[in-house]
């Protein structure tokens, strides 16, 4: 089974610690470490580039409220690569349940919140029947989403004949509102948004030193104090600008902001704490070892495509609420994209391996490549070919990473 914790390396005395291993000593986390780090990079790269555009306030905003759909999937899309499959569909899922939103409001009378729970449950209806053929019948996901994604498109252009406006105030504002400012300014500084930054800070130090708390009392391997304190501060300093720069922006924190906050908090727990989470990194380690263990691999591979069903109908949601309207060729390249906030966030071609927070750290990057090149008007064509090569780049990083690690 592949896991990012491990136990304290042993050297022999007088030996000289290969680099790999030094590594190690930061509690397996510096591959998230060169995610982070690489995001700084491009970030800072893109705001010389742009002249300091990139993080004006609003543009941060938008850059979340653009991108949303990209983390939703991610979430849902490493769970899928960690387990050793792939899904293809679901740009295809996201047009067609946008459309059946959409009819269900404009048709069928609906309230926009049970369109969402349609369109969610939909979603996970998807799902089913793609883990069924994949879990149960054993055909490759390759191969399953592949039909799936011209069999959703096919289905996304009959309900979607023609672009079909939404005018649910309610329903928009989930992609494209903001949190109200009830607590007043400071200066020109949202508190609102101040006070979630400050919350953010405090439970995230919170979930370390408990994590910490865990490792020592199993005698596991910890990272360095010194490490484990610069990781608290860089990380506070990070949601502390964010905050900062979100509460001087026109409608402070965005409303989706905080709905893929909580599906990152949710995911992470459910992957990193739970029996389930365990299940899917075995799988994607050793299957076979997985399976001679107790592991009910189909169980776990059906369920893992029925939840980025639903979270391909929240991305739906999204995507509709953001174009104020259901058009049949929404969700083209989704799936490229989630795949590819996979890989640049860390997880390996050959599964087993994958985070959460690396997969919204390769959205995130891929989100500030396309606002970045937005700016500077660069043209759409070179955007593309640039982010491919940067995916690229990712994959042959972690292989010749991973080279390494056998050889030292």
């Amino acid at each position: 089974m592949s896991t990012e914790t491990n136990l304290a390396p042993t050297v022999p005395p007088g030996d000289r610690v290969p680099l790999s291993q030094r590594l190690s000593g930061l509690g397996g986390n510096a591959r998230q470490y060169g995610i982070f780090a690489a995001l700084v990079v491009v970030v800072l790269l893109f705001q010389f580039l742009t002249d300091g555009r990139l993080l004006l306030a609003n543009n941060v905003a938008a850059l979340f409220q653009q991108n949303a759909y990209v983390m939703i999937l991610a979430i849902g899309m490493v769970m899928v690569i960690v387990a050793g499959h792939i899904d293809l569909s679901v740009g295809s899922v996201v047009a067609l349940i946008g459309g059946v939103v959409a009819v269900s409001m404009s048709d069928w009378g609906f309230s926009w919140p049970m369109a969402v729970l349609i369109g969610i449950a939909i979603g996970a209806a998807v799902g089913a029947w793609q883990g069924f053929w994949v879990a149960y019948v054993g055909i490759p996901a390759f191969i399953v989403t592949l039909a799936g994604m011209l069999i959703f498109r096919g289905l996304a252009l009959a309900v979607v004949g023609k672009t079909l406006a939404v005018s649910d105030d309610g329903f928009k504002k989930i992609a494209n509102g903001s949190l109200p400012n009830s607590l007043g300014f400071v200066g020109k500084l949202d508190v609102v948004t101040l006070v979630i930054g400050a919350l953010a800070i405090g439970a995230f130090a919170f979930a370390q030193f408990r994590a910490r708390a865990q490792l020592r009392k199993h005698e596991l391997h910890m990272e360095s104090t010194g490490a484990f304190a610069a990781k608290l501060v860089g990380v506070a300093v990070a949601i502390g600008f964010l905050a900062v720069i979100l509460s001087l922006s026109t409608g402070g924190t965005p409303i989706i902001l905080v709905i893929v906050g909580l599906l990152i908090v949710a995911y992470t727990f459910l992957m990193g704490r739970t029996v389930f989470g365990r299940h899917i990194y075995a799988i994607g380690g050793n299957r076979s070892a997985a399976s001679l263990s107790g592991v009910n691999t189909k169980r776990v591979d059906f369920l893992i495509f029925v939840n980025i069903g639903a979270l391909a109908g929240i991305a739906a949601i999204v995507t509709t609420g953001r174009l104020g309207a259901a058009v049949a060729a929404a969700g083209q390249n989704y799936e490229l994209d989630a795949i590819a906030a996979c890989f640049i966030g860390g997880a390996a071609v050959t599964g087993g391996i994958g985070r959460i927070s690396g997969a919204i750290v390769g959205a995130l990057i891929m989100g500030v490549l396309n606002m970045g090149l937005s700016i500077m008007v660069v043209d759409p064509a070179w955007q593309q070919a640039i982010k491919g090569l940067v995916l690229l780049a990712a994959v042959a990083f972690d292989l010749i990473n991973k080279r390494r690690a056998g050889t030292s």
